[in-house]
Protein backbone atom coordinates (compact mmCIF):
# COMPACT_ATOMS: atom_id res chain seq x y z
CA UNK A 1 0.00 0.00 0.00
CA UNK A 2 1.60 3.64 -0.95
CA UNK A 3 2.08 5.88 1.76
CA UNK A 4 -1.14 8.62 3.23
CA UNK A 5 -1.31 12.28 3.00
CA UNK A 6 -2.23 14.22 6.52
CA UNK A 7 -6.06 14.45 4.94
CA UNK A 8 -6.16 10.55 4.24
CA UNK A 9 -5.14 10.16 7.68
CA UNK A 10 -7.10 12.36 9.45
CA UNK A 11 -10.01 11.71 7.27
CA UNK A 12 -10.19 8.10 8.12
CA UNK A 13 -9.64 8.48 11.75
CA UNK A 14 -12.64 11.10 11.94
CA UNK A 15 -14.65 7.67 10.02
CA UNK A 16 -13.52 5.37 12.34
CA UNK A 17 -11.99 3.73 9.01
CA UNK A 18 -8.57 1.83 8.62
CA UNK A 19 -8.00 3.85 5.56
CA UNK A 20 -9.40 6.41 3.23
CA UNK A 21 -8.71 6.65 -0.47
CA UNK A 22 -8.10 10.11 -2.30
CA UNK A 23 -11.79 10.68 -4.19
CA UNK A 24 -13.83 8.57 -1.73
CA UNK A 25 -16.47 10.07 0.35
CA UNK A 26 -16.27 8.92 3.76
CA UNK A 27 -19.30 9.72 6.68
CA UNK A 28 -17.35 11.65 9.38
CA UNK A 29 -18.03 12.73 13.20
CA UNK A 30 -15.79 15.65 13.45
CA UNK A 31 -14.05 16.55 17.06
CA UNK A 32 -16.20 19.77 16.97
CA UNK A 33 -18.73 22.29 15.48
CA UNK A 34 -18.14 25.89 14.80
CA UNK A 35 -20.58 28.62 14.37
CA UNK A 36 -20.64 31.97 15.69
CA UNK A 37 -23.06 35.31 14.85
CA UNK A 38 -24.38 32.95 12.11
CA UNK A 39 -25.51 30.70 14.88
CA UNK A 40 -29.16 32.47 14.88
CA UNK A 41 -29.79 31.49 11.23
CA UNK A 42 -28.76 27.87 11.95
CA UNK A 43 -30.84 27.33 15.44
CA UNK A 44 -33.90 29.01 13.20
CA UNK A 45 -33.29 26.37 10.91
CA UNK A 46 -33.30 23.84 13.05
CA UNK A 47 -36.52 24.65 14.68
CA UNK A 48 -38.14 25.10 11.54
CA UNK A 49 -37.63 21.45 10.94
CA UNK A 50 -39.07 20.25 13.74
CA UNK A 51 -35.90 19.83 15.39
CA UNK A 52 -35.46 20.08 19.67
CA UNK A 53 -31.91 19.04 20.86
CA UNK A 54 -28.54 18.83 19.50
CA UNK A 55 -27.01 15.55 19.20
CA UNK A 56 -23.67 16.44 21.23
CA UNK A 57 -23.79 19.84 22.40
CA UNK A 58 -20.28 19.53 23.67
CA UNK A 59 -18.92 18.60 20.80
CA UNK A 60 -20.05 22.42 19.85
CA UNK A 61 -18.09 25.96 20.33
CA UNK A 62 -20.03 29.23 19.53
CA UNK A 63 -18.36 32.31 19.11
CA UNK A 64 -19.97 36.24 19.07
CA UNK A 65 -17.29 38.02 17.19
CA UNK A 66 -18.47 38.95 13.58
CA UNK A 67 -20.59 41.84 14.86
CA UNK A 68 -19.30 42.91 17.88
CA UNK A 69 -20.56 45.37 19.79
CA UNK A 70 -23.51 44.63 17.93
CA UNK A 71 -23.76 47.67 15.41
CA UNK A 72 -27.70 47.42 14.78
CA UNK A 73 -30.55 46.37 16.67
CA UNK A 74 -30.94 43.19 14.15
CA UNK A 75 -27.58 42.07 15.04
CA UNK A 76 -28.57 42.65 19.04
CA UNK A 77 -31.32 40.61 18.70
CA UNK A 78 -29.22 37.63 16.88
CA UNK A 79 -27.04 37.56 19.47
CA UNK A 80 -30.12 37.71 22.39
CA UNK A 81 -31.15 34.64 19.96
CA UNK A 82 -28.03 32.47 20.28
CA UNK A 83 -27.68 33.06 23.88
CA UNK A 84 -31.07 31.47 24.36
CA UNK A 85 -30.06 29.27 21.89
CA UNK A 86 -26.67 28.29 23.92
CA UNK A 87 -29.12 27.52 27.22
CA UNK A 88 -31.60 25.71 25.56
CA UNK A 89 -29.08 23.36 24.40
CA UNK A 90 -26.87 23.07 27.20
CA UNK A 91 -23.57 23.93 24.90
CA UNK A 92 -20.43 25.02 27.21
CA UNK A 93 -18.42 26.01 24.70
CA UNK A 94 -19.80 29.92 24.28
CA UNK A 95 -17.80 32.66 24.31
CA UNK A 96 -19.19 35.99 25.03
CA UNK A 97 -19.17 38.89 22.38
CA UNK A 98 -15.63 40.25 23.44
CA UNK A 99 -13.85 37.75 23.53
CA UNK A 100 -12.48 37.39 20.24
CA UNK A 101 -12.51 35.60 17.00
CA UNK A 102 -13.56 32.01 16.91
CA UNK A 103 -10.37 30.51 15.38
CA UNK A 104 -8.24 32.12 17.79
CA UNK A 105 -10.14 31.63 20.52
CA UNK A 106 -11.05 28.02 19.88
CA UNK A 107 -7.02 28.09 20.03
CA UNK A 108 -6.01 29.64 22.79
CA UNK A 109 -8.64 27.50 24.52
CA UNK A 110 -6.93 24.04 23.21
CA UNK A 111 -10.43 22.77 22.64
CA UNK A 112 -9.04 21.39 19.43
CA UNK A 113 -5.75 19.40 19.17
CA UNK A 114 -3.32 17.98 16.74
CA UNK A 115 -4.74 15.15 14.46
CA UNK A 116 -8.52 16.22 15.71
CA UNK A 117 -10.86 17.02 13.23
CA UNK A 118 -13.20 20.24 13.45
CA UNK A 119 -15.95 21.63 11.05
CA UNK A 120 -17.16 25.38 11.34
CA UNK A 121 -19.74 27.82 9.06
CA UNK A 122 -16.71 29.72 8.53
CA UNK A 123 -14.46 29.57 5.44
CA UNK A 124 -11.35 30.06 8.01
CA UNK A 125 -11.69 27.12 9.80
CA UNK A 126 -8.70 25.94 7.78
CA UNK A 127 -7.04 27.76 10.75
CA UNK A 128 -6.14 24.84 12.74
CA UNK A 129 -3.84 23.17 10.22
CA UNK A 130 -1.85 25.47 12.59
CA UNK A 131 -1.20 22.85 15.42
CA UNK A 132 -2.09 20.04 12.33
CA UNK A 133 -5.49 19.28 12.84
CA UNK A 134 -7.82 18.89 9.96
CA UNK A 135 -10.08 22.34 9.77
CA UNK A 136 -12.66 23.09 7.10
CA UNK A 137 -15.46 25.24 6.37
CA UNK A 138 -18.96 24.01 5.70
CA UNK A 139 -22.40 25.59 4.86
CA UNK A 140 -24.76 26.14 7.09
CA UNK A 141 -27.18 23.51 6.40
CA UNK A 142 -23.92 21.45 6.68
CA UNK A 143 -23.83 22.35 10.38
CA UNK A 144 -27.30 21.74 10.57
CA UNK A 145 -26.94 18.51 9.92
CA UNK A 146 -23.64 18.10 12.22
CA UNK A 147 -26.25 19.62 15.05
CA UNK A 148 -28.93 16.97 14.64
CA UNK A 149 -26.72 13.90 13.44
CA UNK A 150 -23.25 14.51 14.70
CA UNK A 151 -22.03 13.34 10.96
CA UNK A 152 -21.22 14.54 7.76
CA UNK A 153 -20.10 13.11 4.67
CA UNK A 154 -16.54 14.66 3.50
CA UNK A 155 -14.94 13.70 0.35
CA UNK A 156 -11.47 13.04 0.33
CA UNK A 157 -9.49 15.37 -1.12
CA UNK A 158 -6.21 15.45 -3.67
CA UNK A 159 -2.97 17.02 -1.66
CA UNK A 160 -0.29 19.42 -2.79
CA UNK A 161 2.98 19.61 -0.68
CA UNK A 162 4.25 23.21 -0.11
CA UNK A 163 8.46 22.78 0.81
CA UNK A 164 9.40 25.62 2.95
CA UNK A 165 13.86 25.88 3.27
CA UNK A 166 14.99 28.37 4.70
CA UNK A 167 14.52 31.82 7.33
CA UNK A 168 12.28 34.92 6.53
CA UNK A 169 14.33 37.87 6.08
CA UNK A 170 13.64 40.68 8.58
CA UNK A 171 10.94 42.73 7.52
CA UNK A 172 9.28 39.79 5.63
CA UNK A 173 6.32 37.60 7.10
CA UNK A 174 4.40 34.42 6.13
CA UNK A 175 1.78 37.16 5.20
CA UNK A 176 4.13 37.96 2.16
CA UNK A 177 4.85 34.07 1.57
CA UNK A 178 0.91 33.13 1.67
CA UNK A 179 0.65 35.93 -1.19
CA UNK A 180 3.66 34.82 -3.17
CA UNK A 181 1.61 31.84 -3.42
CA UNK A 182 -1.27 33.22 -4.52
CA UNK A 183 0.65 35.36 -7.43
CA UNK A 184 2.37 32.20 -8.07
CA UNK A 185 -0.44 29.88 -8.42
CA UNK A 186 -3.87 31.84 -8.74
CA UNK A 187 -6.61 32.17 -5.83
CA UNK A 188 -8.34 29.01 -6.96
CA UNK A 189 -5.17 26.78 -7.15
CA UNK A 190 -5.66 25.03 -4.26
CA UNK A 191 -9.30 24.32 -4.58
CA UNK A 192 -10.65 21.67 -2.74
CA UNK A 193 -7.23 20.56 -2.18
CA UNK A 194 -5.33 19.92 1.21
CA UNK A 195 -2.72 22.06 1.01
CA UNK A 196 0.41 20.24 3.02
CA UNK A 197 3.13 22.62 4.17
CA UNK A 198 6.75 20.47 5.10
CA UNK A 199 10.12 20.86 5.44
CA UNK A 200 12.64 22.64 8.07
CA UNK A 201 11.69 26.05 7.17
CA UNK A 202 8.69 25.32 9.06
CA UNK A 203 10.55 24.72 12.51
CA UNK A 204 11.95 28.32 12.03
CA UNK A 205 8.17 29.74 12.37
CA UNK A 206 6.27 31.25 15.13
CA UNK A 207 2.88 29.67 16.27
CA UNK A 208 1.26 32.87 15.48
CA UNK A 209 3.18 33.06 11.97
CA UNK A 210 1.86 29.30 11.25
CA UNK A 211 -1.41 30.42 12.57
CA UNK A 212 -1.42 32.86 9.53
CA UNK A 213 -0.63 30.49 7.11
CA UNK A 214 -3.11 28.10 7.58
CA UNK A 215 -5.73 30.58 7.76
CA UNK A 216 -4.89 32.49 5.16
CA UNK A 217 -4.98 29.65 2.69
CA UNK A 218 -8.56 29.47 2.95
CA UNK A 219 -8.48 32.69 -0.14
CA UNK A 220 -6.55 29.94 -1.82
CA UNK A 221 -9.78 27.99 -2.35
CA UNK A 222 -8.29 24.66 -0.09
CA UNK A 223 -9.93 22.33 1.64
CA UNK A 224 -7.85 22.45 4.50
CA UNK A 225 -4.39 23.30 5.55
CA UNK A 226 -1.40 21.48 7.39
CA UNK A 227 1.31 22.07 8.99
CA UNK A 228 3.64 19.50 10.72
CA UNK A 229 3.51 19.75 14.37
CA UNK A 230 6.08 19.81 16.85
CA UNK A 231 7.54 20.43 20.27
CA UNK A 232 6.66 23.74 20.43
CA UNK A 233 2.82 23.54 19.39
CA UNK A 234 3.14 20.58 22.05
CA UNK A 235 4.22 23.47 24.46
CA UNK A 236 1.97 25.93 23.18
CA UNK A 237 -1.26 23.60 23.72
CA UNK A 238 -0.63 21.61 26.74
CA UNK A 239 -0.72 24.14 29.65
CA UNK A 240 -3.74 25.67 28.05
CA UNK A 241 -5.54 22.62 27.55
CA UNK A 242 -4.03 20.85 31.01
CA UNK A 243 -6.14 24.38 32.40
CA UNK A 244 -9.32 23.16 31.33
CA UNK A 245 -8.60 19.35 32.18
CA UNK A 246 -7.15 19.93 35.62
CA UNK A 247 -4.66 17.43 34.53
CA UNK A 248 -0.88 18.08 34.86
CA UNK A 249 0.79 19.46 31.64
CA UNK A 250 3.25 16.92 31.27
CA UNK A 251 0.56 14.06 31.00
CA UNK A 252 -1.37 16.51 28.95
CA UNK A 253 1.50 16.97 26.37
CA UNK A 254 2.21 13.31 25.77
CA UNK A 255 -1.04 12.63 25.20
CA UNK A 256 -1.10 15.90 22.93
CA UNK A 257 1.80 14.46 20.82
CA UNK A 258 0.70 11.05 20.49
CA UNK A 259 -2.32 12.02 18.55
CA UNK A 260 -0.53 14.10 15.99
CA UNK A 261 -0.78 12.56 12.60
CA UNK A 262 1.81 13.35 9.82
CA UNK A 263 1.90 12.10 5.95
CA UNK A 264 4.08 9.55 5.08
CA UNK A 265 7.55 10.23 3.15
CA UNK A 266 5.83 8.39 -0.11
CA UNK A 267 2.44 10.03 0.16
CA UNK A 268 0.94 10.92 -3.06
CA UNK A 269 0.93 14.42 -3.86
CA UNK A 270 -1.32 16.04 -7.36
CA UNK A 271 1.93 18.68 -7.13
CA UNK A 272 4.83 19.84 -4.88
CA UNK A 273 6.36 23.74 -4.95
CA UNK A 274 9.07 24.78 -3.04
CA UNK A 275 9.85 28.24 -1.39
CA UNK A 276 13.04 29.46 0.10
CA UNK A 277 12.02 31.32 2.74
CA UNK A 278 15.61 33.57 2.36
CA UNK A 279 13.94 34.64 -0.99
CA UNK A 280 10.95 36.38 -0.29
CA UNK A 281 10.52 40.51 -0.30
CA UNK A 282 7.15 41.94 1.35
CA UNK A 283 4.29 41.59 -1.07
CA UNK A 284 0.79 43.31 -1.91
CA UNK A 285 -2.42 42.09 -2.66
CA UNK A 286 -3.75 44.98 -5.48
CA UNK A 287 -7.52 45.74 -5.70
CA UNK A 288 -9.66 43.71 -5.82
CA UNK A 289 -8.58 40.20 -6.08
CA UNK A 290 -6.35 38.49 -3.28
CA UNK A 291 -4.22 37.19 -6.23
CA UNK A 292 -3.60 40.52 -7.88
CA UNK A 293 -0.49 40.29 -5.85
CA UNK A 294 3.19 42.39 -6.61
CA UNK A 295 5.73 43.51 -4.67
CA UNK A 296 5.15 45.86 -2.53
CA UNK A 297 8.49 47.92 -3.98
CA UNK A 298 6.04 48.25 -7.44
CA UNK A 299 2.88 49.69 -5.57
CA UNK A 300 5.17 52.06 -3.07
CA UNK A 301 4.09 55.15 -3.08
CA UNK A 302 0.63 54.67 -3.59
CA UNK A 303 -1.61 56.81 -1.48
CA UNK A 304 -3.92 55.64 1.54
CA UNK A 305 -6.73 56.95 3.06
CA UNK A 306 -7.27 54.87 6.38
CA UNK A 307 -4.82 51.53 7.66
CA UNK A 308 -6.39 48.56 9.00
CA UNK A 309 -4.33 45.54 11.30
CA UNK A 310 -6.73 43.09 12.65
CA UNK A 311 -8.48 39.97 11.63
CA UNK A 312 -8.35 36.25 12.00
CA UNK A 313 -5.49 36.27 9.49
CA UNK A 314 -3.64 39.13 11.42
CA UNK A 315 -4.74 40.27 14.53
CA UNK A 316 -2.25 38.64 16.84
CA UNK A 317 0.05 39.85 19.14
CA UNK A 318 3.36 39.57 17.17
CA UNK A 319 1.48 41.75 14.56
CA UNK A 320 0.31 44.20 16.76
CA UNK A 321 3.91 44.55 18.17
CA UNK A 322 5.30 44.75 14.54
CA UNK A 323 3.06 48.19 14.17
CA UNK A 324 3.80 49.05 17.73
CA UNK A 325 7.45 48.73 16.67
CA UNK A 326 7.31 50.75 13.71
CA UNK A 327 5.38 53.43 15.56
CA UNK A 328 6.84 54.05 18.72
CA UNK A 329 7.64 57.55 19.40
CA UNK A 330 6.09 58.76 16.31
CA UNK A 331 2.56 60.32 14.89
CA UNK A 332 0.50 58.32 12.09
CA UNK A 333 0.58 60.67 8.95
CA UNK A 334 -2.03 63.41 8.79
CA UNK A 335 -5.24 62.50 7.12
CA UNK A 336 -4.85 58.77 7.61
CA UNK A 337 -7.10 57.10 10.05
CA UNK A 338 -5.27 53.86 11.80
CA UNK A 339 -7.49 51.01 13.20
CA UNK A 340 -6.11 48.26 15.42
CA UNK A 341 -8.13 45.30 16.43
CA UNK A 342 -6.83 42.58 18.66
CA UNK A 343 -7.86 39.24 17.33
CA UNK A 344 -8.98 38.20 21.04
CA UNK A 345 -9.11 39.54 24.67
CA UNK A 346 -5.87 37.61 25.37
CA UNK A 347 -4.16 39.32 22.91
CA UNK A 348 -5.38 42.67 23.85
CA UNK A 349 -4.40 42.08 27.48
CA UNK A 350 -1.05 40.87 26.88
CA UNK A 351 -0.36 43.83 24.79
CA UNK A 352 -1.36 46.24 26.97
CA UNK A 353 0.69 44.27 29.71
CA UNK A 354 3.54 44.71 27.30
CA UNK A 355 3.08 48.70 26.68
CA UNK A 356 1.83 48.15 22.91
CA UNK A 357 -1.34 49.27 23.11
CA UNK A 358 -0.08 52.73 24.64
CA UNK A 359 2.39 53.36 21.70
CA UNK A 360 -0.53 52.81 19.47
CA UNK A 361 -2.90 55.08 21.26
CA UNK A 362 -0.23 57.72 21.71
CA UNK A 363 0.70 57.68 17.46
CA UNK A 364 -3.17 58.05 16.66
CA UNK A 365 -4.32 54.69 16.37
CA UNK A 366 -8.29 53.87 17.29
CA UNK A 367 -8.02 50.64 19.27
CA UNK A 368 -11.45 47.86 18.81
CA UNK A 369 -13.21 45.68 20.87
CA UNK A 370 -11.76 42.07 19.93
CA UNK A 371 -13.71 40.82 17.05
CA UNK A 372 -13.93 40.97 13.20
CA UNK A 373 -14.38 44.87 13.11
CA UNK A 374 -14.53 45.91 9.66
CA UNK A 375 -13.65 42.59 7.91
CA UNK A 376 -16.82 42.10 6.23
CA UNK A 377 -18.33 45.34 6.07
CA UNK A 378 -20.56 45.38 9.23
CA UNK A 379 -19.04 48.20 11.49
CA UNK A 380 -16.28 49.81 13.26
CA UNK A 381 -14.23 51.76 10.16
CA UNK A 382 -16.39 51.37 7.28
CA UNK A 383 -14.57 53.24 4.33
CA UNK A 384 -15.89 55.78 2.10
CA UNK A 385 -16.41 55.39 -1.42
CA UNK A 386 -13.37 56.49 -3.38
CA UNK A 387 -11.38 55.90 -0.33
CA UNK A 388 -8.35 53.55 -0.31
CA UNK A 389 -7.39 50.72 2.44
CA UNK A 390 -4.83 49.09 3.49
CA UNK A 391 -5.54 46.39 5.48
CA UNK A 392 -3.70 43.54 6.94
CA UNK A 393 -7.29 40.95 6.69
CA UNK A 394 -7.82 38.69 4.28
CA UNK A 395 -10.09 39.42 1.04
CA UNK A 396 -10.16 42.92 -0.86
CA UNK A 397 -12.61 42.16 -3.42
CA UNK A 398 -15.29 45.20 -4.14
CA UNK A 399 -17.09 45.61 -1.27
CA UNK A 400 -16.10 43.57 1.21
CA UNK A 401 -15.27 46.04 3.57
CA UNK A 402 -19.00 47.59 2.66
CA UNK A 403 -18.01 50.01 0.34
CA UNK A 404 -17.95 48.77 -3.31
CA UNK A 405 -16.16 52.00 -4.62
CA UNK A 406 -13.42 51.65 -1.98
CA UNK A 407 -10.17 49.78 -3.07
CA UNK A 408 -8.66 47.27 -0.63
CA UNK A 409 -4.96 46.58 -0.58
CA UNK A 410 -3.74 43.50 1.84
CA UNK A 411 -0.38 43.46 3.25
CA UNK A 412 1.42 42.46 5.99
CA UNK A 413 1.00 44.52 9.72
CA UNK A 414 4.11 45.68 9.23
CA UNK A 415 3.29 47.25 5.71
CA UNK A 416 0.03 48.54 7.19
CA UNK A 417 1.74 50.07 10.32
CA UNK A 418 4.39 51.66 8.04
CA UNK A 419 2.00 53.00 5.67
CA UNK A 420 -0.32 54.51 8.20
CA UNK A 421 2.91 56.87 9.22
CA UNK A 422 3.98 58.11 5.96
CA UNK A 423 0.48 57.97 4.81
CA UNK A 424 1.42 56.01 1.09
CA UNK A 425 1.89 52.24 1.24
CA UNK A 426 5.60 52.10 2.17
CA UNK A 427 8.07 49.18 2.69
CA UNK A 428 8.64 49.20 6.53
CA UNK A 429 12.30 48.01 6.24
CA UNK A 430 12.48 51.69 5.49
CA UNK A 431 11.38 53.08 8.79
CA UNK A 432 14.58 53.53 11.47
CA UNK A 433 13.54 51.37 14.69
CA UNK A 434 12.89 54.26 17.48
CA UNK A 435 13.86 57.03 15.11
CA UNK A 436 11.70 59.68 16.76
CA UNK A 437 13.15 62.43 14.25
CA UNK A 438 11.66 60.36 11.55
CA UNK A 439 9.06 62.73 9.63
CA UNK A 440 5.88 62.82 11.83
CA UNK A 441 7.12 62.32 15.09
CA UNK A 442 6.66 64.19 18.20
Amino acid sequence: MSGRTFAQKAIARAAGLPDAAVGQIVDVRPDLVLSHDNTAAIAAMFYRLGLKKVRDPDRLAITLDHAVPPPTPRHAQNHAEIRRFVAEQGIRNFFEAGRGICHQVLSEEALVLPGQMILGADSHTTHFGWMGAFGAGVGRSEVLALWATGEIWLRVPESIRIVLTGRLPPGVTTKDLCLRIFRDLGADGGLYRSVEFAGEGVRHLSIESRMGIANFMAEFGVKNAYLPPDDRVFDWLAPRRARRTGEPIEAVRERIAAGALYPDPDAPYEAEYVYRLEDLEPMVACPHSVDHVRPLREVAGTRIDMAFIGTCTNGRLEDIAAAAEILRGRRIAPGVRLLVIPASREVLEEALRRGFIQTLVEAGAMIGVPGCGPCMGNHMGIPAPGEVVISSGSRNFRGRMGTPDAEIYLASPAVVAASALRGVITDPREITSGNTDAPGAE
